[in-house]
């Protein structure tokens, strides 16, 4: 079982025979199968990083600031690919948005990069799911305070540190879903025919400390909506 793309090419490239159970942004593009339907050889699991979550980010982000008309995306090049980024700049264009890329390789640059969002006209940004952003959150966080960028980030423990919303699938919904593609191998299924799955259940954090910290008044359709509010 493997979690994100780095573990899922180190094990496909491992064994053409023992059955992987991964769970990626976009296994496509990434390579390890040519389709999410019929995968084919030994590897199955779930796929992270579907239009339907992508395309709610944005909506989501734009509900919460309907000011905001350009929003910087900070990515490692080294782990986000495929879906992620080509599916996140369609989903801005489609809401009438404008986005740009910064890139980030190593923690030392983290600052420097949120800094570069904001002098390139970001008025808020989106931060892709990464070791490297998760691992520095209270980095990036006070970083994006300091220069007065909201942000829509991946994960709860990043709204904790700091970043004003995350909507992320269901915490322990990947989890099951691994747990029970496994149970299926493992009593005679093959992974190549099991199809790659995506989650079906949400949550939305959002952070009031930070939304009132930066000015931001947070509609009462989304307080509504929230599965937690942290304060």
């Amino acid at each position: 079982m493997t979690f994100g793309t780095e573990a899922t090419l180190a094990a496909k490239n491992a064994t053409s025979s023992i059955p992987i159970v991964m769970a990626v942004g976009d296994p496509v593009a990434i390579g390890v199968v040519s389709n999410l339907a019929h995968p084919g050889g030994n590897i199955t699991g779930l796929s992270l990083a579907g239009t339907e979550l992508i395309t709610k980010r944005v909506a989501l982000l734009h509900e919460m600031l309907p000011a905001v008309q350009r929003v910087g995306l900070l990515l490692n090049p080294a782990t986000s690919a495929g879906v992620w980024r080509r599916g996140t700049e369609q989903a801005y264009r489609a809401a009438g948005l404008q986005s740009f890329e910064v890139e980030v390789r190593d923690a030392n640059a983290l600052e420097t990069a949120v800094a570069e969002v904001a002098r390139r006209g970001g008025q808020a940004a989106e931060i892709f799911i990464d070791a490297l952003f998760l691992q520095n959150s209270a980095t990036i966080m006070a970083a994006a305070l300091r220069n007065r960028l909201p942000t829509m980030v991946p994960l709860r423990g990043m709204v904790e540190a700091g970043g004003l919303m995350a909507f992320r699938p269901y915490d322990d919904e990947p989890i099951e879903r691994l747990a029970a593609l496994t149970d299926k191998i493992l009593r005679g299924a093959k992974p190549g025919d099991l199809p790659i799955e995506q989650p079906m259940r949400f949550e939305l954090f959002i952070n009031l400390k930070t939304a009132k910290t930066l000015g931001i008044t947070v509609p009462p359709s989304l307080l509504a909506r929230a599965d937690e509010v942290i304060q």
